[in-house]
């Protein structure tokens, strides 16, 4: 033991040479024996372990412990050799092969099965580099973490021992038994079970899987936000936008600024700026310029409305619109206050805000009609208190269509330049052939308006105005082609002339073009058109993503 306090004095003097002022130096507290061999190693003191003695060096709370060390006092620098154990304290203890150690610079290289174990978790890896100065080590080969429940692998990594934080990168695999996390890179605070996600990353739970190149997830309550090309496949649901936010206990999950929720199943998106999932309960809200797109006939049938709801199983669904429905297909436009869309029977309902009390007393028939569902077929205009469409479920083409309560038909004339074909009943049905509205028949105290021409020189003949108890009429093109009375029609075909303009309209008579959507653009109101999106803040990377340092 004298010749170890003879190292001791060595050091310290050494210090006061090289630097002009006191340096903490190496302490070695116990060696089994000491010897040197200035052709292998010039300058250094071999410390080697006796029976049950081993080498035992300290350092401003570090203590290390080998079979072997190479001490150069002159230097305040060793290399430890054999089952050799670093600690510091409760909050970190290091064991490896080899382990160098700087005194001057406090920075330690350990490598050759290297066992980390801190309060938080534990890592295994080949080759450890720490900087005590700054409390911070790193790798750079294949590492292994693991906490109680989670197992966290990566081939980079710093961690940051007073912020119990670890920075992964390459390669970067958290894996639990309700979870696994892949990403590019990440941050992770241990005593949090943080996750801050940096480039591509996938997480996959029991019934979920996310995406995303940016994003925050606490791993121990499974919920978190995402951001950049964020994707979220929920239980079948995929929900894609600028920002998201998932909670799995809450089986909820949320999209903010160009949204998409995609059922694979039923073969249709919603988009908007804002929706929200509730597993539990089967359902979606989508507002701010929603808007449903089915498939029909291998046509796109897009369904705007302010508010747009999705109830019910995959087999099963139902999609509900409220306020200022709009409605575009390639051949078919509409509006109505309100919409349902049963997936499972193919049936479309369009439906009217009801009038009150009041609003049913006062208002015309004009300014009734004005607040019925609409639907165009080509330049037909058809409106009612209630309008049906109806899909066939194995063909996916529109079957039938029925108007219930004041069923009215009105068709611009194509020869004269203020003349109106009408029909108006109480019932419409009408049948599709081919995608094609073809037969329709109209029942209950119908009315027609109908300008005839003659077949040879397209002269009008007169004007055609009837009552009858039904009729039926043939549609090409969806335009009206011929008109079939039954029951006791009574009426005749007036000269153009002998009709005052006011007759020539039926009551209620309003005509609606300027609502009809001319283009998917029209689906919006001038409202929707003005939407502030808010500004969506991303997760910053951090400009230095993995600090390597020099340990000598």
């Amino acid at each position: 033991m004298n010749r170890t306090f003879i190292f001791f004095i060595i050091n310290i003097l050494v210090s006061f040479i090289l630097n002009g002022q006191p340096t903490k130096i190496i302490e070695i507290r116990k060696a089994g024996s000491s010897q040197q061999d200035e052709n292998l190693y010039p300058g250094a003191n071999i410390l080697l372990k006796d029976k049950n003695i081993r080498v035992d060096l300290f350092h401003e709370g570090a203590i290390i412990i080998s079979d072997r060390a190479f001490f150069y006092g002159k230097k305040n620098f060793f290399k430890a050799e054999g089952n050799v154990v670093f600690s510091q304290g409760d909050s970190l203890k290091i064991t490896c092969s080899k382990l160098e150690y700087d005194g001057n610079s406090r920075k330690a290289k350990a490598w050759g099965n290297v066992y980390v174990k801190r309060p938080d978790m534990s890592l295994e890896t080949d080759t450890l580099y720490l900087d005590r100065k700054r409390q911070i080590g790193f790798y750079k080969t294949y590492s292994k973490i693991i906490d109680s429940t989670t197992i966290l692998t990566s081939n980079k990594g710093t961690f940051f021992m007073e912020e119990n934080k670890y920075r992964f990168t390459s390669n970067v695999n958290i894996n639990n038994p309700k979870y696994i996390v892949i990403a590019e890179k990440l941050d992770y605070y241990s005593d949090l079970d943080h996750a801050y996600l940096y480039g591509p990353s996938h997480i996959k739970g029991n019934d979920y899987m996310i995406y995303s190149e940016t994003g925050f997830y606490d791993l121990k309550n499974q919920k978190g936000n995402f951001q950049k090309n964020a994707k979220i496949n929920y239980d079948g649901k995929i929900i894609l936008g600028d920002s998201l936010y998932f909670e799995k206990n809450k089986e909820y999950a949320s999209a903010t600024n160009r949204i998409s929720i995609k059922d694979t199943l039923n073969n249709s998106i919603i988009y908007g700026h804002y929706g929200e999932v509730f597993k539990a309960k089967d359902s979606a809200i989508i507002t701010k310029r929603a808007v449903s797109l089915n498939i029909i006939e291998n046509d796109s049938l897009y369904i705007h409305a302010d508010t747009l709801i999705a109830i019910g199983p995959e087999e099963n669904r139902l999609l509900k619109g409220f306020y200022d429905v709009r409605i575009f297909k390639s051949d078919i436009r509409g509006k109505s206050d309100s919409l349902f869309l049963d997936q499972k029977t193919g049936n479309i309902e369009l439906i009217k805000k009801p009038f009150t009390k009041k609003e049913n007393q006062l208002f015309t028939e004009e300014e009734k009609n004005k607040r019925n569902p609409i639907l165009w077929f080509g330049d037909s205009q058809m409106t009612g208190d209630e309008i049906f469409l109806l899909t066939d479920l194995k063909t996916k083409k529109l079957d039938s269509l029925k108007i219930i309560g004041d069923a009215f038909v009105i068709e611009k004339d194509s020869l004269s330049n203020d003349g109106f074909n009408q029909i108006k009943g109480g019932i419409l049905n009408g049948d599709f052939v081919e995608g094609k509205l073809n037969n329709i028949e109209v029942i209950k105290n119908t009315q027609v308006i109908y300008y005839l021409y003659s077949d040879e020189n397209s002269e009008l003949i007169g004007i055609d105005k009837t009552i009858c108890s039904s009729l039926n009429m043939i549609m090409v093109n969806n335009e009206i082609s011929d008109i079939t009375f039954h029951i006791s029609p009574s009426g005749e075909v007036f000269p153009e002339e002998e009709i005052d303009p006011n007759d020539r309209k039926l009551k209620g008579f309003i005509w609606r073009l300027k609502e009809k959507p001319k283009n998917k653009n029209d689906l919006f109101s001038k409202t929707d058109q003005k939407i502030l999106l808010p500004k969506i803040k991303d997760i910053e990377t951090p400009s230095l993503f993995f600090e390597e340092f020099e340990y000598k």
